[in-house]
């Protein structure tokens, strides 16, 4: 940081930066814990002589939120965890009944971003012919955004009256997420030319009618491992190749990192359809209103206010869960 040159370049010095607040905060935190420790012997001798209840009241609460934010700063120390996130959605089986689910986990997610106070950027974006999308690619981008949001990677299921029915009756619907941290330029990803099909076509969707003057959108398939990425969001190829780039190294940095550990590597090799018995959660608005995660068996009866993004009991028990199981497997 004390280079002259360090300021010179955000997209280099930004992370570095993010990580920096990480550290300096955990370190606080210490810092305060001790001294609490250090006065709590004086409370209880207050306390014993029935003096100063409300305020030893008030300091445990304010200890008990220091080690919260705490322990919650330890579940949040993967490798990846204070990386950028890039998300993707697809609808399952289903036609526009999982295509308009599909969009309303986009907003679900938006605003969940929008709350923590970080920032969005849609990669890719393709509109349902009659309700939804087809498919949506965006990147999420503060601090810790990737731990926070890893725990959305699967299948979410839906039950609800069917908007789209004449007869009113109850339909479920499937779309799937996927969840991989966004690569800085630190990281060497390497891809050679010969391993990718590249195929450009006209965007289509929200944007003007200059979206399909040119043959703007690019589509890369990773010959090697069959994955394909597609950036329209732009109205210049050369920025939507950029883009599509950044997302194939992205997946393909996870897909790496899922072979290197094992219980991820399970996870990975026994991918399931997007259907039933797959869903990591599911989302009750008929003839009941809960949503559960299957994982952790979190519960919640807000089913609306999760809709709208209040996401944060199912990532905290998320992270919780798999904090006990890193120390079971530790001890």
């Amino acid at each position: 940081m004390q280079a002259p040159d360090f300021w010179d370049d955000p997209e280099k010095s930004t992370p570095i930066l993010q990580k920096r607040r990480v550290v300096e905060r955990k370190v606080q935190t210490l810092k305060q814990l001790r001294e609490d420790a250090d006065e709590l012997e004086a409370w209880r001798e207050l306390a014993g002589e029935g003096e100063a209840d409300e305020e030893l009241v008030d300091f445990i609460g304010r200890v008990e939120n220091d080690v919260e934010r705490l322990e919650l700063e330890l579940k949040l120390s993967g490798p990846d965890d204070g990386r950028n996130a890039i998300l993707a959605i697809h609808p399952g089986a289903g036609g526009t009944e999982s295509q308009d689910w599909a969009a309303m986990l986009l907003r679900m997610y938006l605003r969940y971003a929008e709350a923590k106070g970080f920032a969005v950027e849609t990669l890719d974006h393709q509109d349902a012919d009659e309700a939804g999308i087809k498919s949506a690619t965006f990147a999420v981008r503060g601090e810790n955004a990737y731990g926070y949001l890893k725990s959305e990677a699967g299948v979410h299921r839906l039950v609800r009256i069917s908007p789209f029915d004449a007869a009113a009756r109850r339909q479920t619907s499937f779309a799937s997420v996927d969840v991989v941290p966004e690569v800085d330029d630190d990281v060497e990803i390497e891809v050679l030319d010969k391993d990718l099909k590249i195929d450009t076509f006209r965007a289509s969707g929200a944007g003007g009618q200059h979206v399909n003057k040119t043959d703007s959108a690019v589509r890369f398939t990773h010959l090697p491992t069959g994955i394909v990425v597609s950036c329209q969001n732009e109205r210049s190829q050369h920025k939507n190749r950029a883009a599509a780039m950044k997302i194939l190294k992205s997946r393909l940095y996870d897909l790496e990192m899922k072979k290197r550990e094992e219980e991820r590597a399970k996870l990975e090799d026994a991918k399931m359809e997007i259907g039933w018995g797959s869903q990591i959660r599911s989302y009750v608005l008929h003839p009941y209103r809960m949503v559960k995660d299957h994982r952790t068996n979190c519960e919640v009866g807000d089913a609306d206010g999760v809709l709208d993004g209040k996401l944060g009991p199912f990532i905290e028990a998320f992270l919780k869960t798999n904090m006990d199981s890193d120390s079971e497997a530790a001890s």
